[in-house]
């Protein structure tokens, strides 16, 4: 299992903010495009995201379903694709004025599970490293925005 913190300079409510909006996942998931509401009520458990990423020329489509969602406090969500599923999950802890956010990823299904291995929890880390420093620029910049200051 693969997993990363950082303390976010924004309040649980400000980081639970973007993980309940579904079009801001592009803007900090890491390889992620584009990303849309797709069905249900994000982030309610069942509702689901679409996703594009760009390799190179090509475009590939995925879906992530949330599995688990405890208003501010810890989203768990699925991301398929046609070569299986992982399962990702964000908890948020109130420090200071801030925020510790705690994620975890590990694959639950196809290749992924079956090469999963520490090189890949290595990549998967520095990925997640990546993605928490664009949650928190997202974050910040969103409640900036919010409170009429960007």
């Amino acid at each position: 299992m693969a997993q990363w913190n950082r303390l976010i300079e924004a309040p649980p409510d400000a980081v639970w903010a973007v993980l309940s909006e579904g079009r801001l996942y592009s803007r900090f998931v890491v390889g992620t495009h584009d990303s849309w509401e797709q069905e249900g009520q994000w982030p309610a458990p069942g509702a689901e995201l679409g996703y594009t990423i760009k390799l190179g020329p090509w475009p590939y489509r995925g879906r992530t379903i949330s599995r688990l969602c405890e208003p501010g406090r810890r989203l768990e969500l699925e991301a398929r694709t046609e070569v299986g599923s992982a399962r990702i999950a964000f908890r948020l802890e109130p420090w200071g004025d801030g925020t510790l956010v705690i994620v975890d990823e590990h694959p639950l299904n196809g290749p992924a599970a079956r090469w999963h291995n520490s090189a890949v929890d290595a990549v998967t880390r520095w990925r997640h490293r990546k993605m928490l420093d664009r949650l928190s620029q997202v974050a910040v910049s969103e409640r900036q925005r919010a409170h009429g200051r960007a």
